[in-house]
């Protein structure tokens, strides 16, 4: 695998720039709309109340993004990590693993100490996950008429 370096930051939707908002909403429909040829209402209303972690290369290009969701905004009882999304350029060199280890740890530092995250997976992704310390919960479902599951990482020991 070769060395793709990627810089990450984290940061509430008002410190977002406008042009940071726009290359990230370009590049999550990019992905999920064009790429995976599911239209679906991206713009959830869920964006202002969470933090985005954003992951540029070195010539500055967007080139990986999460959005980390407090408790009670997707799931009462967890925070979460969703529209996580790696630009095709960043693919199969180990991006989408250091997209997912920075988002963890900036869950941790936002909102606790071992706080434990709850996804809803694409379920071609599950080893990935399984991976980074996720397990399984339920049965796979379909969103968006994508097959997903849902995978919590547990801190507790």
């Amino acid at each position: 695998m070769n060395e793709y370096p990627v810089s990450f930051e984290c940061l509430s939707f008002s410190e977002l720039t406008n042009k940071q908002l726009y290359d990230a909403m370009a590049l999550r429909q990019l992905v999920f709309a064009v790429e995976q040829n599911c239209p679906y209402l991206d713009a959830d209303g869920k964006d202002p109340a969470c933090f985005h972690v954003l992951g540029y290369d070195e010539q500055k290009n967007l080139v990986a993004y999460t959005r980390l969701l407090p408790k009670g905004l997707a799931y009462d009882s967890y925070v979460s990590i969703g529209r996580v999304v790696n630009a095709k350029i960043a693919r199969g060199k180990g991006v989408g693993k250091k997209l997912m280890l920075e988002s963890l740890k900036f869950c941790e530092h936002l909102f606790g100490t071992k706080t434990d995250v709850k996804i809803s997976a694409q379920l071609y992704l599950q080893r990935f996950y399984e991976d980074l310390g996720f397990n399984c919960i339920g049965e796979p479902y379909l969103e968006d008429d994508i097959p997903h599951i849902a995978m919590i990482k547990s801190w507790k020991t």
